[in-house]
């Protein structure tokens, strides 16, 4: 262990974050980031994942392990597997990933898989376009886990700079000031009826020609989006399920740079150690990120040139 990470483990234990008893066992949390998409920068999903993994590994009784690629794979007798112990024992989950039709948790079994998890009380984050699935599978299943879902031509995701002028009283906001950032922040999210259980965590009102959606995709204009200008959008959201659990959806996350942001990512932070059901310091998970570090673990995402063609004998 470098001088660096000894002399901030003593700080964290000073700062007294973890909440458990001496000699409890950690509480493990599972990152799954998605495969490579999108361009340079873009959906980063392992290097987001392994950049929270070392902030989140600091904390004494808080141990984090990656899974890239999707959903957890291992090889049995020389195929491809589903992986589903790399559940075993967690605290928290955390999807990052594409989402949508071919969003991991709607293939094959995955959602009674995650559904056995989640009622074990178990938390689970979805971040970015992991809040997507389609409304008639997965749909009801977020909305009991994490109370509300990206659904197709309902919901929006427009690059736009999301102004966060206040934050609500929450463990996941602690430490958290005002801050605008740049982003593909989601909005007009399906949230169960009436919000039932819902605790809106970030909340930013695009302007009008955010809502025209000319960079969302499909393109917009979408009727019902443009007629609910001046309307507060909901961008985060945490909630308590009836099973013990916690669920957590966050919208933003398309750039990469954006975990450079030292208010965005104790968000991040926050909420993993939040959904883990271990405690947030008053001021919030500690951490910073060099520039350096956050071109690390990049996707190579270069064109492939071809190659030629074999000279004919």
């Amino acid at each position: 262990m470098t001088l660096f990470r000894c002399l901030a483990s003593l700080i964290l234990l000073s700062l007294g974050l973890t909440g458990f008893a001496s000699g409890a066992e950690p509480r493990k949390i599972v990152l799954v980031a998605g495969k490579p998409s999108h361009g340079p920068g873009d959906h980063e999903f392992r290097a987001g994942c392994l950049l929270i993994q070392e902030r989140l590994n600091q904390i004494p009784g808080i141990h984090s392990v990656v899974y890239t690629n999707g959903w957890p794979m291992k090889m049995e007798n020389g195929s491809s597997v589903d992986d589903n112990s790399a559940f075993e024992g967690a605290a928290a989950i955390m999807l990052f990933m594409n989402g949508g039709g071919g969003h991991p948790v709607v293939r094959g079994d995955h959602l009674q898989i995650i559904g056995k998890l989640m009622q074990k009380g178990i938390g689970l984050g979805c971040y970015h376009y992991g809040v997507e699935v389609p409304k008639d599978k997965g749909g009801p299943e977020f909305l009991d886990w994490i109370g509300g879902f990206y659904e197709d031509k309902w919901s929006t995701n427009p690059h736009w700079d999301a102004k966060i002028e206040s934050l609500p009283h929450h463990p996941i906001t602690r430490g958290v000031k005002p801050f605008t950032v740049r982003d593909e922040w989601y909005y007009n999210i399906r949230f169960r009826p009436d919000m039932k259980g819902v605790t809106p965590i970030l909340a930013a009102k695009p302007d009008d020609e955010t809502r025209q959606g000319r960079s969302s995709s499909p393109r917009g204009p979408y009727a019902h989006i443009v007629a609910a200008s001046g309307h507060t959008e909901i961008l985060a959201w945490a909630v308590e399920r009836a099973d013990g659990g916690r669920g957590f959806g966050f919208t933003g996350g398309h750039f990469h740079n954006n975990f450079g942001d030292p208010n965005f990512r104790k968000l991040v932070l926050n909420s993993l150690v939040w959904l883990a059901k271990a405690e947030v310091p008053e001021d919030g998970i500690p951490s910073s990120v060099t520039e350096s570090e956050l071109t690390q673990n990049l996707d190579d995402k270069r064109p492939r040139r071809p190659r030629p063609a074999s000279a004919a004998n």
